[in-house]
């Protein structure tokens, strides 16, 4: 798998909503969180793609493997036979070939382990991926909760300035009639 890969799941996964949310300077914080989930998404397809290739990979060394132990069977076989009959011609072509299938087995083996490996890690960060995009998903839903909810009480109690506005006026309107009072003026209209 190509590091850069690995990158980029690491970051995708160690990027915390909350986190990213607390430094949201957008008018449009949802928008950016749903452009993480559409990232998570990208990702995970390309994590996918690399699985593929590696389980296609995994089974194609099976097969040869296979193939090669059982040619290595085989040629034992055909050895102990061209033996037995004095065939030395045939004996010969059997134990040059077997060397070879001997010095790729183990390759095949290492590999299979590898990949084996890849596999597995591979599968981890689609599982990975897939519980981050939940976390995301439920933190736009946390998200737009708390501001339909601040919302309302908004609604309930009016704008902060509308409420301080209408405070002060009345404040006001209670001033003014009783500063004309104290001062002896005749309030306006009157007289």
């Amino acid at each position: 798998m190509a590091d850069t890969l690995k990158t980029r799941v690491a970051r995708v996964i160690a990027g915390g909503a909350h986190a990213f949310l607390d430094k949201i300077e957008d008018a449009a914080p949802v928008a950016m969180l749903e452009q993480s989930v559409r990232e998570i998404d990208q990702v995970t397809d390309d994590v996918r793609a690399e699985l593929g290739r590696v389980v296609a990979n995994r089974h194609l060394a099976q097969q040869q493997h296979l193939h090669l132990n059982k040619e290595h069977d085989e040629l034992t076989g055909s050895l102990s036979t061209a033996l037995a009959r004095g065939r030395g011609d045939l004996a010969k072509t059997a134990i040059a070939r077997q060397p070879d299938i001997e010095a790729q087995l183990p390759v095949l083996e290492g590999s299979l382990g590898q990949l084996s490996h890849e596999e597995k890690e591979l599968s981890g960060f689609v599982d990975a991926l897939m519980g981050k995009k939940r976390e995301m998903e439920r933190a736009i839903r946390d998200f737009e909760a708390s501001r339909r909810t601040a919302e309302a009480a908004m609604t309930r109690q009016g704008s902060p300035g509308s409420t301080t506005q209408a405070r002060v006026q009345a404040a006001q309107s209670r001033f003014r009639p009783a500063h004309q009072r104290e001062a002896g003026l005749e309030p306006a209209g009157r007289g």
